[in-house]
């Protein structure tokens, strides 16, 4: 293949959710579509990416789905023979065969060999996007990719067509409606403030639920099956099975049938205020143009902590007075530290101004380049 339509192979391991397995599904679709370039995912966990993109067969080890060639990367051979592309992505540092590793050595021509990295909005990535590193034993160079929203970085994953898919999508009534009965649910009613929630597990949720209980106006809380179990099952006393419902006071909690990835994006358009975790929620919260509710991927000795504030002033620039100080301190009892049933209610309060501030977010960013084409641009400057 020339180098002018160079093929790409992107591996992606799962640690232990669906964040960075959706991250490459998006990316591997958006370089296929928009782009043109065949490209492999190789991806160790297929059924779970299955759960994410229904339209595979978790039973098959080689397809092809939205252009994209789909490959089991199982960690015992799968992936050690296959001739290396001309570009290869290691998502999120998970390492790559040895065997495939030898056999881009081996090339006359090495491949562009792409660590992407997760997405920040600390300001040291911008000295290390686009780094070289020397493999220490082979003559290979791996170049660090970083996310982020300054023009230093690679950009944000965004398809060309969002924005106007999700804008069509909130002026069509009976796509709303239709979405609604997809999740088994009746269209919500006038007046009540309809929230997402999507989180790891989180000793703040009680709080946050009896706020929501004891609130002067309905709210509707959809949640995905499986999501906060535990602490659902402790609030209600039994859990909610997919499908059904549970009220108390003003709160009605709705737990739906986990999603596809496009259906989730829908959801999040549809809510008033999306609570969101790690990174590929993240982005697509901030894309549906709602005020949004982020909890970082709790790590150990709180070293999530800077990531948050970074994400919370950076997002939040533009917030002032009691807006601003809504949006940091709910966040911050949101992620351990402040009383989040006490916080919810100048949230709340604010909730207009946040809505303003979402929009005017999303549009700005629109007009920034986005991480496929920056990344192709890299790439392909490269092969």
């Amino acid at each position: 293949m020339s180098a002018s339509t160079p093929r790409w192979d992107i591996f992606c391991a799962v640690v232990d959710n669906y964040g960075d397995l959706g991250v490459a599904w998006r990316l591997a679709r958006q370089i296929a579509r928009e782009h043109g370039f065949g490209v492999r995912l190789w991806v160790d966990d297929l059924p779970l990416l299955a759960r994410l993109a229904p339209e595979l067969d978790p039973a098959k080890l080689a397809q092809t789905v939205h252009g994209v060639d789909v490959r089991v990367w199982d960690g015992r051979g799968a992936g050690e023979a296959a001739d290396p592309a001309e570009v290869v992505v290691e998502a999120f540092g998970c390492g790559l065969p040895a065997g495939y590793l030898a056999a881009m050595a081996a090339r006359a021509r090495q491949p562009v060999w792409i660590n992407l990295e997760y997405l920040s909005a600390e300001s040291w990535i911008e000295t290390c996007h686009g780094l070289a590193s020397r493999h220490p034993t082979l003559p290979l160079t791996r170049y660090f990719f970083f996310p982020g929203f300054t023009a230093a970085s690679g950009g944000l994953l965004r398809e060309r067509d969002l924005f106007a898919r999700r804008d069509r999508f909130r002026a069509d009534a009976a796509a709303r409606e239709a979405l609604w009965r997809m999740l088994g649910l009746s269209t919500p009613a006038a007046g009540t403030t309809v929230v997402s929630l999507f989180c790891y597990p989180n000793a703040a949720l009680p709080a946050v639920l009896d706020a929501w209980a004891l609130g002067e106006a309905p709210l509707l809380c959809v949640v995905p099956e499986g999501v906060a179990r535990e602490g659902l099952e402790r609030w209600t006393g039994g859990g909610v099975p997919a499908g059904r419902e549970f009220s108390r006071g003003r709160l009605t909690l709705a737990v739906v049938p986990f999603v596809a990835q496009d259906d989730y994006d829908r959801l999040l358009w549809a809510c008033d205020v999306n609570f969101v975790r790690g990174e590929d929620s993240l982005l697509r919260a901030q894309w549906a143009a709602r005020p949004l509710v982020w909890q970082a991927y709790p790590q150990a000795a709180n070293a999530h902590r800077a990531k948050l504030e970074a994400f919370v002033a950076r997002y939040g620039a533009a917030l002032a007075g009691e807006a601003a100080g809504a949006w940091r301190d709910f966040l911050s009892a949101w992620n351990g530290e402040g009383d989040a049933g006490r916080s919810w209610h100048p949230y709340a309060a604010a909730r207009s101004l946040l809505q303003d501030h979402a929009e005017a977010w999303a549009a700005a960013r629109a007009g920034d380049a986005d991480l496929a084409t920056a990344l192709v641009k890299f790439c392909v400057d490269r092969v």
